[in-house]
């Protein structure tokens, strides 16, 4: 059902984890399924310089989130804002179709905590 670095990204996912110093910390979940995913943030001269992530969910939602921390990771907050659901399933060699909500709860939770540290800097969100 998954391809080799879905499977890859979901028994040895990268950026997992609590991020003790984050800057921000969101969670998102997808009601339809009931995954959940915490996104850590840690920012320094507006760039993303480390993250980590926990997520509750299936193969596709652990791997979908551990490919995007991989995405955003040095990103200015600008170019990570611009990662969509689409970047991360191609990025992870696509994902069976019922599984692409998955891919949009990863988005989901990077474009939460942006507007969340933007937020408590009393700028406005995105």
């Amino acid at each position: 059902m998954y391809n080799e670095t879905v499977m890859d990204h979901f028994t040895n996912p990268r950026n997992v984890g609590v991020l003790e110093d984050a800057d921000v910390v969101a969670e998102t979940s997808s009601p339809g399924c009931g995954d959940i995913t915490k996104i850590y943030l840690k920012i320094r001269d507006n760039r993303i310089v480390d993250v980590k992530f926990q997520t509750l969910g299936c193969a596709a939602a652990i791997a979908s989130s551990s490919m995007a921390t991989e995405l955003v990771k040095g990103k200015t907050l600008e170019e990570a804002w611009t990662l969509t659901r689409t970047d991360v399933a191609d990025a992870l060699g696509g994902l069976p179709e019922p599984k692409l909500h998955c891919s949009v709860l990863a988005e989901d939770a990077i474009r939460t905590a942006i507007n969340q540290y933007r937020i408590d800097r009393g700028l406005a969100p995105w």
